[in-house]
């Protein structure tokens, strides 16, 4: 590390996708069986050699090593401290590293190959099939990365789990780096992170305590340490984002042993430790984390704003002499870095940890920023909105810039330029929209109510929808093929005319909605045929949002997303979805079920505007959902889901602050759901959480029917339902549409049993975990036939 004068500048982690996606190609090609494995190896290390040319050319001191990944770097530490379940047949006591395809089969369950049935095979407790060939074997759980959109793949623990080390895959990165003059900086999940953000699967022993693997998990750790300085590494970053929580004494305790043993064995072989919390403010768990015996501490000066004073006195207090590398930059959102404002604060820290002793840095990997806006082409950023914006690279010019203006060697032009930007934003007369204020004005407590209780609506719906027991329906999309995005794409671009598009869009759905009937599916959808995300087609339509061409960012394995930007007050012109709704009934004697996606999730999944409360912003989506809603039902529509896998998602990571939320989320969604009449039915959807811990306010929410997920679960996720005695209709998903395999009739009768065995069987629907657009036609059709016969399987045992 050659660095500049008084200052490093560091990045905690760079986007792997590549600025046009190359990540997600590739890895598809492979899974396709388009191109071997060396073909993605090659894809992989021409992205890698890309983002560290980017980074050390931007002025990083020091370049993150092992970020990269081609599904997720949770995966990844499972891999190389060897946690492999064992229904996927691997060994470490065999001395092979784990392969690319075990590394797969964890994350998608399999690579699509024929399945065979498994009944009467031996199973373990936590009911995945440990004889069964690979095609059949469950993926390992995915959920949300803290309060990101990002998925991780879910370590399992069990009181047999052993560890050793069993990839080599970190010390083939430095060593790439290394031969391409990078200064790297090899990137660890933290011990302690990694064993809280895993789950224990261990039927004989359900209450196993998973910190007792501790020290197992510490020595590979500490070989992984040494084989590091052995390569020529000088600086690790541990992340322990798990700080930024509420954390129990054992918890406390074990960061504090893990990481004694790490600094120990760090110093025996030469290495600094650097130690990352992100995410939000420490609060009780400051002085705990300034008393690891680190080099050096990251702090997440963006999402830490309230306690930066705090913090400063704590470290100048605690860790005096140490380095504090401080998060600056926001690495969540892709607002332009205010200078002014940044400065204020790193001369406060530069004044409290002394000269050599800061460096700069984004707060949090920038995995989640879009790549860069040099590729930006799209006509909804206008100059002036492009002007506002910084995507990972330019975080990362921004960087380097702020550590010129606090050494005194910036150009002053540049900070002007910053400043312009700022204001020009502040005053922009596209911000603010006062019909909007006076109408969120006028909003009274009776707009955020159905008429009537659930037991009485109940009533009216079923004697309306006339549905048998165990009604099926799915999520809402269905594949999204080549010939549909290529369409798309041609009428976006202008070669293809609205009338034909229409008339595309017709075709498509007619097919769909013949398919749902002639398999007899009770409740069908249209399928979203034209919609490009369940986000993005909503942003697109109303007022308030801005949209990229090429502002993807990862959000699991190769799927990427691309979030809309809500730079000001939100109102929908006209209608969404009325138009493909009303045409879809028309097509069938079923109901019809109209699709939304909710206020929480269109603001947790857009890159939301920081200049007014996030709850002011639901709101204001709200009231533009409730007006589609409404719509929905003028045309006809007895049935209308209202989209909300984000409620957990976004809820804050200290439980002092969840009832604030909770408060502002619940009525955000029930002020768009409740302006309807008793007998349509409202449902919505919500997939990829734990609803243990905020079951009260699921039930506030008041919707006749949830979907979930719990087919990776394995049926876990119902508890939480069971023991609140929740009291409306749910449908626990029984098909898993992240992996490629087609679940047996068997398997999802069995998963449905056990919802039978906790849920009053009447209010139970049969459904996927999640909508089935990332599937092949050729799984979905096969899958929903056997989810019919499932339903009808459980009705005639009703």
């Amino acid at each position: 590390m050659n660095p500049s004068p008084c200052i490093v500048v560091h990045s905690l982690g760079h986007p792997r996708i590549g600025a046009h996606r190359e990540l997600k190609k590739a890895v598809e090609a492979y899974w396709n069986g388009k191109s071997p494995l060396a073909d993605l190896e090659a894809a992989g290390r021409a992205l890698r050699a890309d983002h560290w040319r980017v980074q050390k050319n931007a002025g990083l001191d020091l370049v993150p090593v092992g970020d990269f990944s081609f599904y997720d770097s949770m995966l990844e530490l499972s891999c190389l401290v060897g946690n492999v379940p064992p229904r996927f047949a691997y060994s470490h006591r065999a001395g092979e590293p784990v392969g690319s395809d075990t590394f797969f089969l964890m994350a998608r369950g399999s690579r699509g190959e024929k399945t065979e049935k498994s009944e009467g095979r031996e199973t373990c407790g936590c009911g995945h099939d440990h004889g069964a060939p690979a095609a059949t074997r469950h993926a390992c759980e995915m959920t949300k990365w803290f309060d990101t959109n990002y998925h991780y793949i879910v370590p399992e623990f069990h009181s047999g789990t052993r560890f050793a080390l069993s990839s080599e895959k970190l010390f083939n990165d430095f060593e790439e780096a290394k031969a391409q003059g990078i200064a790297g900086k090899p990137v660890l999940i933290g011990p302690v992170t990694y064993l809280a953000l895993g789950k224990v699967q261990d039927a004989a022993n359900p209450t196993f305590d998973r910190l007792s693997l501790l020290d197992g998990l510490v020595a590979v750790y500490e070989e992984v340490l040494a084989r590091l300085a052995k390569l020529g590494a000088t600086w690790i970053q541990i992340d322990e984002p798990i700080t930024a929580l509420d954390l129990s004494a054992a918890q406390k305790a074990a960061l504090k042993g893990a990481h004694a043993r790490l600094a120990k064995a760090a110093a025996a072989h030469g290495l600094k430790l650097l130690v990352a919390s992100y995410f939000g403010p420490l609060r009780d768990n400051l002085a705990d984390f300034l008393a690891l015996p680190a080099n050096a501490f990251h702090y997440d000066a963006v999402r830490g704003e309230e306690e930066i004073d705090a913090f400063l006195a704590a470290f100048k207090e605690q860790a005096k002499g140490k380095i504090l590398s401080l998060g600056i930059v926001d690495g969540r959102n892709i607002w332009k870095n205010d200078f002014d404002a940044s400065l204020a604060v790193l001369r406060k820290a530069w004044a409290a940890v002394g000269e050599g002793n800061l460096w700069l840095a984004p707060s949090c990997s920038l995995l989640h920023s879009p790549v860069t806006l040099r590729n930006e082409t799209s006509p909804s950023l206008d100059p002036e909105l492009k002007s506002w914006l910084a995507f990972a690279e330019e975080k990362l010019d921004e960087l380097a810039a702020l550590r010129s203006f606090l050494l005194g060697t910036g150009d002053p032009a540049a900070l002007e330029a910053n400043r312009a930007a700022q204001a020009a934003r502040r005053a922009s007369p596209r911000i603010h929209n006062a019909a909007v204020a006076r109408r969120l004005a006028a909003v009274t407590p009776s707009d955020a109510r159905r008429v009537s209780l659930f037991r009485e609506r109940q009533k009216l719906q079923r004697a309306k929808l006339g549905l048998p027991a165990f009604p099926t329906t799915t999520i809402g999309s269905f594949p999204q093929t080549a010939e549909v995005r290529a369409a798309r794409a041609q009428w976006k671009k202008g070669t293809l005319s609205e009338s034909s598009y229409e008339a595309f869009l017709e075709k498509e759905i007619a097919a769909c909605v013949a398919f749902q009937d002639e398999i007899g599916i009770d409740m069908p959808v249209h399928g979203e045929f034209e919609r490009n995300d369940m986000v993005e087609y909503f942003g697109e339509q109303l007022e308030g949002f801005a949209f990229t061409a090429n502002g993807w960012v990862q959000s699991y394995g190769s799927r990427c997303v691309k979030p809309p930007i809500l730079f000001g007050d939100v109102s929908r012109p006209r209608p969404m979805t009325v138009r493909w709704s009303a045409y879809a009934q028309t097509l069938t004697r079923r109901p019809m079920k109209g699709m939304l996606t909710g206020p929480v999730t269109i603001l947790q999944w857009s890159f939301v505007r920081n200049d007014q409360p996030r709850s002011a912003t639901a709101r204001q989506i709200a009231l533009a959902i409730r007006d589609e809603v409404v719509d929905l039902e003028r045309v006809g529509l007895a049935a209308i889901q209202i989209d909300e896998p984000a409620i957990r998602e976004g809820l804050p990571l200290r439980r002092a602050d969840w009832a604030a939320y909770l408060a502002w989320a619940v009525e955000a969604f029930r002020l768009s759901a409740s302006g309807v009449r008793d007998e349509t039915q409202i449902h919505t959807h919500m997939c990829y959480a734990e609803f243990n811990d905020i079951i009260q306010a699921v039930a506030d929410l008041d919707a006749d029917v949830i979907t979930i997920e719990t087919s990776r679960s394995n049926m876990e996720l119902l508890g939480a339902f069971a023991n609140f005695n929740y009291p409306n209709e749910i449908g626990p998903g029984v098909y898993d549409i992240h992996s490629p395999r087609i679940p047996e009739t068997g398997e999802m009768e069995r998963l449905m049993e056990k919802a039978k065995a906790v849920l009053p069987p009447r209010n139970l629907w049969v459904n996927p975990d999640c909508g089935l657009k990332t599937r092949a036609w050729a799984e979905v059709k096969p899958a929903l036939k056997n989810l019919v016969e499932t339903a009808k399987r459980l009705r005639a045992g009703v």
